[in-house]
Order: C-alpha cells, then structure tokens, then sequence
C-alpha cells in the first residue's frame, strides 16, 4: 500500500498528531487514504490482476496492509471495525483465487 506522505510514520503516531481527522479517514474503511497515497479498495483492485495470472500454489510474503486488503475482499468486510478474524501475523494464510481475482480464505493462521 501506497501511503503517501504518511510513508514510515507510525499510526499510533498519526492518529495523536491528526487527532479526529484520522480517527474520520479510519472510519471511511476501504477508502481510508493518506495524503498522496492509496486507499486499500486501490490496493485490491490492484491486486485482482496479479490474483487472477495465479494458476498454482503461489507463497506471496508481504505486509499487514496486503494481507487486510485481501481479507476484505475475500469476505467483504469493509474495514471498518475490526478484522473479521483474529490473525496471528506470524502466521500464513491460505486462499483460493478464482479466475477473476478474487480471494477466498480457505485457512488462516496455518503455522
């Protein structure tokens, strides 16, 4: 994910510094963006493409930010709250991917 002016900052950080501006741009969910950067409906529709090539087993290591895209999409939570399910983010986590792009999580938390 893409964060723009935010690149490198903490929430925790952002959220006391923006104060009630963040906790509003949290509560937008999938269109969540930073100044400058990428909302994680962005991140998905970005991702659907490369999904949609997957055509065997595929291990992809990457960061919170994907990993809660994909969740999204693949159970249509809207990011707002919390995550539908508890993830342990040393964890992997299985998905199917139709040929369309889009995810199904077929097991989390696999260690």
């Amino acid at each position: 994910m893409d964060w723009g002016e935010w690149q490198g900052e903490l929430l925790a950080e952002l959220r006391v510094r923006l104060g009630q501006a963040m906790r509003d741009n949290e509560a937008r969910g999938l269109d969540f963006m930073p100044p400058g950067g990428e909302s994680p409906r962005k991140v998905i529709a970005r991702l659907r493409p490369w999904l949609a090539q997957i055509t065997e087993p595929t291990l992809a290591i990457t960061h919170r930010g994907v990993i809660r895209a994909i969740i999204a999409a693949a159970g249509g939570w809207d990011m707002r709250g919390p995550l539908p399910a508890r993830l342990d983010w040393n964890a992997v986590h299985l998905f199917d991917i139709d040929p369309r792009g889009s995810p199904r999580a077929r097991q989390l938390n696999l260690k």
